[in-house]
């Protein structure tokens, strides 16, 4: 009897608890699961033409106009924009670089509207024709019975949300006293369907607020033009060509062997800075100045010596000077040639007794041996250098090598172009080959032929140099290229003013700023350029 009562009173609360969710939700069939939520996009009309690219938005009675360049997509500033529609001519006023506003109350009735732009934009007048279509406004909402007007005007889903918690509370506490566990899930799955859910209106009124980009089941991606201009989106219009056929080479920079140079210590001793201080790395010098000196060390034993050549130099001074002197007195009792000899004998002894000071007490000067910037520096005030040390390395910036190792010494020969990590391009020039293989290839070497900042000797870069004959295809920037989840190159072509279509192609290396496409993709296409990677990331 109470296993009877206890299933009768379960089936009783499940559909109490069903009756309160759907006053809950104002009488909504949950049968089925709530459809996908979409993005919804304002009403808009696009047109192009050869120049211009031009998308009109309708949002709160108002048309904002958003005119690109056809080409490349970058917004075009400072246009004259007249609009002529059914209610007669309008001039749009500039709110943004690229962006004009202008009143449309003839688009507050639903329906078609046939709409011609005229823009004049730096000396280009054309005529842009297009279509917007305003769709009709959702039918009201159907009358309520007076139990569910009330229940709104009491509270709405809230009061339904309470009566199931209630319902459910005293349920619970009559089923546990029953411990059966069949009635309790009867009572969970009860309260879980009186929950209610989210308002489907709620969500459509916030996304027709706003145009978010978003990627359609098949593939294409729609961006609209605000996003567009926040990304940056670039395109350039594809063409095909012949181009040589180019090879990778890994490389790196190394300092022109006529304007670089090593300061070395010719003898040992220790370190010391001139007068200022040692020069900082990156600090330009000039050829010849002074950046170092060293003072030789002297033993004990070798000082010995050196006092010993001293004392006797000073002897022989002090007998050759009174000599001269003698004979410099009687100079009608000697001959001139007496005391010339005693003088010349006199100045190199004391030239002697100076360079034997000098070596004492003198340091050796480093000097720069050419112009240019201190590179490497291993200064230390006080440091014991060996001979052949090398303390600087100087290295003008301006003249640069690339050292590249390839398989064909004619690698290059005909045009090559460095590509740095960060994607610049470095302009290179062919210098030389060697003779000898270097881990079974060939040193080629390049030189820098134009101004690049921040090039560093020892930098690592990819050197592609052309090689072989032409081949046809179309040179597209690498930053179009993408690698999609397969692996496969994309690029996006700018189908539509807000469409973008995927399209998988076969690349080449070309230089260091193009790649050229062998097959995927036609001549007359706009690629997008700049902004590829971001599109790609949008879901």
């Amino acid at each position: 009897m109470i296993r009877k009562l206890g299933s009768a009173l379960g089936v009783f609360l499940v559909g109490s608890l069903l009756a309160a969710g759907a006053l809950a939700h104002e009488g909504h069939d949950h049968g089925a699961p709530p459809p996908a939520a979409v993005t919804t996009l304002a009403p808009r009309a696009e047109a192009a033409s050869a120049d211009f690219e031009l998308v009109a938005v309708l949002r709160d009675g108002a048309l904002s106009i958003y005119l690109d360049r056809f080409a490349d997509n970058a917004p075009v500033d400072g246009a004259v924009i007249e609009l002529d529609t059914p209610s007669g001519t309008q001039a749009a006023k500039a709110a943004e670089p690229g962006t004009y506003v202008v009143a449309a109350p003839f688009a507050a009735a639903p329906g078609t509207h046939d709409l011609a732009f005229t823009v004049t934009a730096g000396g280009t007048v054309d005529v842009l024709a297009t279509t917007l279509t305003v769709p009709a406004a959702p039918p009201p909402v159907e009358a309520r019975g007076a139990a569910s007007a009330a229940l709104a005007e009491f509270g709405g889903p809230q009061v339904g949300v309470l009566a199931g918690i209630a319902v459910g509370f005293l349920a619970g506490v009559l089923l546990m006293s029953l411990r059966r566990r069949g009635a309790a899930l009867l009572l969970v799955a009860g309260l879980g369907l009186a929950l209610p859910a989210a308002p489907q209106s709620a969500r459509a009124a916030d996304a027709a607020t706003r145009d978010a980009a978003q990627r359609l089941p098949d593939g294409t991606v729609i961006v609209p033009k605000p996003s567009q201009r926040i990304l940056g989106v670039r395109t350039v219009v594809t063409a095909s060509g012949a181009f040589a056929r180019t090879v990778e080479l890994p490389g790196r920079v190394v300092p022109d062997a006529n304007a670089s140079g090593l300061v070395q210590t010719a003898v040992g001793g220790r370190l010391a800075p001139p007068k200022g201080g040692f020069k900082a790395l990156g600090t330009r010098v000039a050829a010849g100045e002074i950046l170092a000196y060293v003072h030789p060390p002297i033993g004990a034993s070798d000082l010995k010596d050196l006092e010993q050549q001293g004392f006797e130099l000073d002897q022989q001074i002090a007998i050759v000077k009174r000599r001269y002197e003698r004979l410099s007195a009687i100079q009608n009792a000697v001959t001139r040639r007496e005391v010339e000899e005693t003088e010349i004998e006199l100045k190199g002894l004391e030239t002697r007794r100076a360079n034997l000071e000098r070596v004492q007490r003198e340091p050796e000067a480093l000097r720069a041996p050419v112009a240019g910037v201190i590179a490497t520096s291993d200064a230390v005030a006080g440091q014991m250098a060996d001979p052949n040390t090398v303390v600087f390395r100087i290295v003008d910036p301006e003249r640069l090598w690339v050292e590249a190792l390839s398989f064909s010494p004619e690698a290059g020969r005909e045009g090559a172009q460095g590509r740095l990590s960060d994607g610049r391009a470095v302009p290179l020039a062919y210098v030389g080959a060697g003779l000898s293989d270097r881990n079974q290839a060939v040193p080629v070497q390049f030189a820098v032929a134009g101004d690049v900042p921040g090039l560093r000797t020892g930098q690592l870069l990819t050197v592609l140099a052309t090689s072989g004959a032409p081949r046809p295809g179309i040179a597209i920037p690498r930053e179009a290229v993408v690698r999609g989840a397969n692996g496969q190159a994309i690029v996006y072509e700018h189908a539509g003013a807000e469409r973008f279509v995927a399209r998988e192609v076969k690349t080449e290396p070309l230089d260091a700023g193009r790649v050229l496409v062998t097959a995927g993709l036609e001549p007359g296409r706009r690629v997008v350029a700049q902004g590829a990677e971001l599109i790609d990331q949008i879901r």
